[in-house]
């Protein structure tokens, strides 16, 4: 017989405590918090870095187009009461979206249902990840008033997130991008005021040419952020070319760098600074732009608003300080 082995009892092993188990938990959660700004961070950081791109390749869709056409686009065109195509839509072939702008009719009106397909189509360089309206088919506010806007409007646009700088009214009401009887009031009135891209056609105003930019290439905004937290029906939409959809202007007062619309409309003297407004969600209050010479700079929100107006025109003859 084989001798016996003595049996060894098991030691079992004690469950974690009530106590051990809270302490865990809280563990847990305090690392959670340390990690979530980290996180958010590194999130924003590469929104901002996207958004920059989406500029710089704007920038450079502006100057080809200039290269190939002699001029910048409109900021949108009006003839005969029709808005046509904006600034957006005519430097489609120039971001690698051909196939998109052979869908948009340049001869029709932008309400036209031909051009309704285009008017819904998402563009990825018009559109900026901290955008909260990404994405969206959203119904505009407003319309031209023309045959075919209501039906226009009530189908929705996509929607965007940069707008042209149309310029700077010294009226209040009048805006460059606004109907062609206040673009010939302020052309009449400030000539040097005008922006880069603003409205054409009825109000006597033709596409600018490098040459327009007097002020200096580097010294002029073209292209910025405009989004808005409240009041979606007045978000930024790339292809409405209905005056405040793509275009914006610029203002001495710091409301319209809100991006939310129903906080400016509380503490703006003139709805308008709303409507033509700028914005970002960007940490810091940082507002991106493309400028004349191609490159991409933030603008902060808190800006003497007096040296933001001087950078929005092409032709004023002002000096521009450190910003």
């Amino acid at each position: 017989m084989l001798p016996s082995l003595p049996f060894r009892k098991r030691r079992q092993r004690s469950a974690f405590t009530l106590i051990e188990l809270l302490v865990v938990i809280a563990i847990i959660a305090i690392l959670i918090g340390l990690l979530l700004p980290a996180v958010q961070k590194v999130r924003e950081a590469a929104a901002r870095m996207s958004c920059e791109n989406n500029l710089k390749q704007i920038g450079l869709a502006l100057h080809n187009y200039h290269d190939a056409n002699g001029t910048f686009p409109s900021g949108h065109k009006v003839l005969g009461g029709r808005y046509y195509a904006n600034w957006a839509i005519q430097i489609l072939p120039y971001i690698e979206q051909g196939n998109l702008y052979q869908q948009y009719n340049v001869n029709l009106p932008n309400v036209d249902p031909a051009n309704l397909a285009v008017r819904q189509t998402f563009v990825k360089v018009y559109t900026c990840p901290s955008d909260v309206n990404a994405n969206q088919i959203i119904k505009p506010e407003s319309n031209s008033g023309e045959p075919g806007s209501g039906a226009a409007q009530s189908a929705g646009y996509a929607t965007g997130s940069y707008r042209a700088m149309s310029g700077v009214s010294c009226t209040g009401f009048d805006q460059w991008a606004g109907f062609p009887s206040e673009v010939a009031v302020l052309m009449g009135k400030c000539p040097g005021n005008r922006g880069l891209m603003h409205g054409d056609g009825d109000g006597g105003l033709r596409p600018e040419r490098m040459g327009s930019i007097t002020d200096g290439t580097s010294n002029t905004i073209v292209v910025g952020e405009r989004v808005t937290r409240t009041h979606r029906t007045r978000t930024t939409m790339w292809a409405n070319s209905f005056n405040l959809y793509s275009c914006s202007g610029a203002f001495p007062q710091s409301a319209a760098l809100l991006p939310d619309y129903d906080a400016c409309s509380h503490v703006a003297s003139d709805i308008a600074q709303c409507k033509y407004g700028w914005g970002s969600f960007h940490s810091g209050g940082i507002i991106l732009f493309v400028w004349g010479d191609g490159h991409v700079q933030g603008v902060q929100s808190s800006i003497n608003m007096q040296v933001f107006v001087a950078l929005a025109t092409i032709a004023n003859g002002e000096v521009i300080p450190d910003f």
